[in-house]
């Protein structure tokens, strides 16, 4: 159903060089560049992500209430993305675990403040 999500960035650069170092972990890369921003993932055919600088010129704002997960296939990639995200300087808002009925996730605040999730059912 999701065929890409975008995120918001006030600097463009940071954004870029920390989304390219995460989503190595994962296996996907940058698929699409264009002025305001950038748009990463696995192929083409596949659901994707994007940073870009807000299309109307007004300051990127984080959402009360919005986050983009991150579907991997592992605990163990859970752990990674998490761990790379911090160790990139996102912020903490939920170390890995198993949070019931299978779902396993991780939840991190991007360069800007945006949140995001990793996780694995199983």
């Amino acid at each position: 159903m999701i065929g890409y999500t975008t995120l918001g960035t006030n600097d463009l650069p940071r954004a870029a060089a920390f989304y390219d170092e995460l989503f190595a972990v994962i296996g996907a890369k940058r698929l699409m560049e264009f002025e305001r921003g950038y748009a990463w993932g696995v192929s083409m055919d596949k659901p994707g992500f994007g940073v870009l600088r807000p299309f109307d010129g007004q300051p990127a704002s984080v959402g009360n209430g919005v986050m983009v997960a991150l579907a991997v296939d592992s605990q163990e990639k859970v752990q990674a993305l998490y761990a790379k995200a911090l160790a990139l300087g996102a912020t903490d808002e939920g170390a890995p675990g198993e949070r019931g009925g299978g779902f396993y996730a991780a939840y991190f605040r991007d360069l800007d403040g945006n949140k995001l999730n990793a996780f694995c059912m199983g």
